[in-house]
């Protein structure tokens, strides 16, 4: 019984530490960081819920779904470019839908918070959550959905 105790005790400390400096880790990886506060001054309640909080927009609420406009769409918190009208597809699911992103601007990452893995996507230079890569897109192109929160982008017309 004290060894279970013991256990259990010991797997919640290792647990929470493996948590804090994860969270560290993944602030000084990006070139633009900020406090909580300092995102809040500088974004929407829900730019902040999508790119800080890792939340999701309603789907077809965003105008950006329907936009079919030559330019391109940016980080809404830091405005690194992110993705090309000329990638930009209609997939139905009422969110902004991308077969692929600008090289080395989107990271990848892993995302279980549905109780199974999603590929989770990032702004690579502030770490704003975006969306999340699906394999039911254009198979004549990448085969990739890149289902991205309209709230997360700002749009650059050409």
């Amino acid at each position: 019984m004290r060894n279970s105790i013991l256990l259990i005790t010991l797997s919640l400390f290792l647990n929470c530490t493996l948590k804090g400096q994860n969270k560290s880790d993944e602030k000084s990886k990006y070139q633009i960081t900020k406090t909580d506060a300092e995102w809040k001054e500088s974004l929407t309640k829900m730019q902040y819920y999508v790119l800080r909080e890792a939340g999701t927009e309603r789907a077809f609420s965003s105008s950006l779904d329907k936009n079919y406009t030559n330019g391109t769409y940016n980080c809404a918190a830091c405005n690194t470019p992110l993705y090309s009208s000329k990638n930009k597809f209609d997939s139905g699911s009422g969110w902004p839908s991308f077969d692929r992103a600008i090289k080395g601007n989107v990271a990848l990452d892993v995302d279980y918070k549905l109780g199974y893995a999603r590929t989770e996507l990032k702004c690579n230079t502030c770490g704003g959550h975006l969306g999340h890569s699906f394999d039911d897109g254009p198979q004549k192109t990448t085969g990739k959905r890149h289902c991205i929160n309209g709230a997360a982008l700002n749009f650059i017309p050409k």
